[in-house]
């Protein structure tokens, strides 16, 4: 998997890494006898009964034997059906690149179903239904354990990463040992949750995503789309697209992702913290903070430059993550090549080698964000949190008690160096340093710790409607409402739900009443068939009918409300029916279920959403305009407000009337935004003056 990249000791490698392969070749297995196990046992036996080939894939049967948490496995179980997790057809063939010159192969795999050709997308081993599947090697690891305990945290602080479970295999009657079973990286609801884009979709909004596009080193089929800059003026950074596949994405699509990379190259290295043009406005700033932070603790040598991935969803920001390939960590390198990089006391996007993109280091340098960056590790290091060094210790503990007695089996077979126990020390004592390091070195919180946010609440949540005659479609009746819970109007500039799965960010200049209530709905025609009334705006995919986590957050991730519903008691029942769920007042806590009730009730606005063009309360023309615009309303119009692109509010007019004709020659040309509020709406408007 891991993948080394040139330098000037590059001939040296070569050798040496031919001398290392010799020396692989040349060693004999010891023989041993492997029976059973405390660990899952996977047994593939191809087709041909001979070697995986790197490609093509090779048909093969495999088995999975797995009895349970605290069960026995034997060998000799691969005819009993009730210990099989896993009985059927695969396609198999060997992955990665530096670890091929390994004895130990590396594989991924496809489960088929018996006609040999359609995909099986079947749990294994009680991970997530699919067909895609990683034998992790673990290679160039001593330890075992760098990747899963990488994965696992960064599952427990939020973020995605791929699901794994040890396992010992058998191929061809031959014991390879030791593997991890994990998810490959793609674009799936229980994996990367975003959209999949169409080869057709070449026009917006369709074109904003998904993607997964990944830094890395241009190998095999891989094609770079484009290259960056590092601060290193020999180490461009390729960039290659993972979703979707290069021989399927259009010009316009490789265009577009590109675009948004270069906003975020131009924007960091300005320094534009703005909400609404600057790098907040582009990618989702905590899944940047949590990446670079797995990273940094575990000082991995590629990050940054090489199989470093990122996500985006439909209208959607821009994601870091998930990880992958850790296992040149916590002081693990590639000490056979004369690497040793993955040190204590320097950062990763500034040690000199692999560096990466110079959006990295430009935004670590950004005060702002390096105030968010060390914000979360205090956050994540505290006594009882996921990076506390206590927190970390007892997971390797447990880790390494489930692999042991694998350990053994696997350093016979492969004649592995070096004592196992010494290795987890090793780990230990990187990270009792590493932590000390990045604590007195990541800077200070002061600025950010207390940040007010609006009161904004979720007060509605329509997740899982009931289908009808004429309303077929459960997901087009979603919509979720909030309120402004306070006194004074609120900027929703740079607001948006943070997390995959559920897209909606604010437009610039948006902005909701004291008191104001908005709807968002996945479909605005059929909201307005329904409830008779429009919503503000439309949300992107749709709500889960089990039961989600809905963020609410600044442009720099600070939450302002959050609620994770379910379908299960003791929230209230409103799946599959007609109800939806509701706060029952807005000054209770929303993240309690007893504070919610299944209802019918009307649905209600005083706000028209910033695309809503409700000609059947006001006009405003010309526009464009030169210098004057006239608003002529059915209501009468009290007050006048006047914003830029920024959200910048720039005028403010007593109106009193039911029409008004307003001067704008002392503004420049550009968009302007102008917020008009009546007694019972507030309708903005976007004009434009040329």
């Amino acid at each position: 998997m891991k993948r080394e990249r040139s330098t000037p000791n590059y001939k040296m490698r070569i050798f040496l890494s031919l001398t290392y392969l010799a020396l692989l070749l040349s060693i004999q297995s010891r023989a041993q006898t492997f029976t059973d196990s405390n660990l899952p046992i996977i047994i593939i036996n191809t087709d041909s009964n001979g070697d995986i080939p790197d490609s093509p894939r090779i048909l093969s049967t495999m088995k999975i034997i797995s009895k349970g948490v605290g069960e026995r496995n034997f060998v000799s179980d691969q005819s009993n059906p009730l210990a099989l997790n896993y009985s059927g057809r695969i396609e198999i063939e060997v992955r990665g690149s530096s670890s091929q010159a390994l004895g130990k192969k590396q594989y991924s795999l496809t489960t088929l179903l018996s006609d040999n050709k359609s995909n099986n997308n079947i749990s294994l081993l009680n991970l997530p239904k699919d067909n895609d599947w990683v034998l992790n090697g673990l290679a160039f690891d001593p330890s075992f354990i760098r990747d899963f305990i990488s994965y696992e945290l960064s599952r427990r602080i939020g973020e995605y990463a791929p699901r794994t479970k040890y396992c010992e295999v058998i191929i061809n009657g031959d014991y390879k040992g030791l593997y991890l079973l994990q998810e490959k990286i793609k674009v799936d609801g229980s994996r990367v949750d975003i959209s999949k884009i169409k080869p057709e979709d070449n026009n917006l909004p369709l074109l904003t995503g998904g993607y997964i596009t990944k830094a890395d080193k241009v190998s095999g089929s891989d094609i770079s789309a484009w290259k960056m800059s590092s601060y290193i003026g020999t180490n461009d950074v390729n960039f290659i697209h993972e979703f979707p596949k290069p021989s399927d994405i259009s010009a316009q699509q490789n265009q577009y992702i590109k675009s948004i990379f270069e906003k975020l190259d131009a924007t960091a290295q300005a320094g534009n913290t703005s909400f609404s043009v600057g790098y907040p406005s582009v990618i989702d700033v905590p899944s940047f903070v949590n990446f670079m932070l797995i990273n940094e603790l575990s000082a991995n040598v590629d990050a940054y430059q090489f199989s470093t991935f990122f996500h985006k969803d439909q209208n959607g920001k821009l994601r870091a993550g998930p990880i992958w390939d850790l296992n040149l960590t916590y002081g693990n390198d590639l000490f056979m090549w004369n690497l040793d990089r993955s040190k204590t006391d320097k950062w990763q996007f500034n040690n000199g080698d692999n560096i990466g993109p110079k959006f990295w280091r430009n935004l670590f340098d950004n005060v702002d964000y390096k105030c968010y960056l060390a914000k979360r590790w205090t956050e994540l290091t505290q006594i009882g949190k996921p990076l506390n060094l206590t927190n970390i210790t007892s997971l390797i503990d447990e880790t390494v008690a489930t692999i042991s007695e694998a350990t053994i089996r696997e350093k016979t077979r492969w004649q592995s160096a070096g004592d196992h126990a010494t290795q987890i020390i090793g780990i230990k004592n990187y990270l009792a340093a590493r932590i000390s390091w990045m604590n007195n070195n990541i800077g200070s919180s002061s600025n950010c710790s207390t940040v007010k946010t609006p009161p904004l609440v979720i007060t509605k949540i329509m997740y899982h409607p009931a289908t009808s005659t004429k309303f077929p479609d459960s997901n087009d009746q979603e919509f979720i409402e909030i309120l402004n819970n306070g006194n004074e109007p609120i900027d929703l500039t740079g607001i948006y739900f943070s997390g995959t799965g559920f897209v909606y960010q604010f437009p610039a200049g948006s902005i909701l009443p004291s008191q104001g209530v908005i709807q968002l709905a996945n479909n605005g025609v059929t909201f307005e068939k329904l409830y008779g009334i429009s919503a503000y705006s439309e949300f992107t995919r749709s709500l889960s009918n089990e039961g989600q986590k809905l963020t609410l957050a600044d442009g720099f991730g600070n939450v302002i409300d959050e609620v994770e519903y379910s379908n299960k008691a003791p929230w209230p029942n409103a799946d599959g029916n007609t109800n939806y769920l509701k706060l029952t007042n807005p000054n209770l806590d929303n993240a309690l279920a007893t504070n919610w009730i299944a209802s019918t009730d009307a649905i209600s606005t005083n706000v028209v959403g910033i695309e809503e063009a409700d000609h059947k309360l006001l006009e405003v023309y010309p526009n464009p305009i030169e210098n004057i615009v006239t608003i002529i309303a059915t209501e009468n119009i009290n007050t006048l407000k006047v914003h830029d692109m920024k959200g910048m509010l720039l005028e403010t007019n007593q109106v009193d009337s039911n029409s008004f004709v307003f001067n704008m020659n002392n503004y420049p040309n550009g968009v302007y935004l102008l917020t008009i509020a009546t007694a019972n709406k507030i309708v903005v408007r976007k004009v434009i003056k040329k």
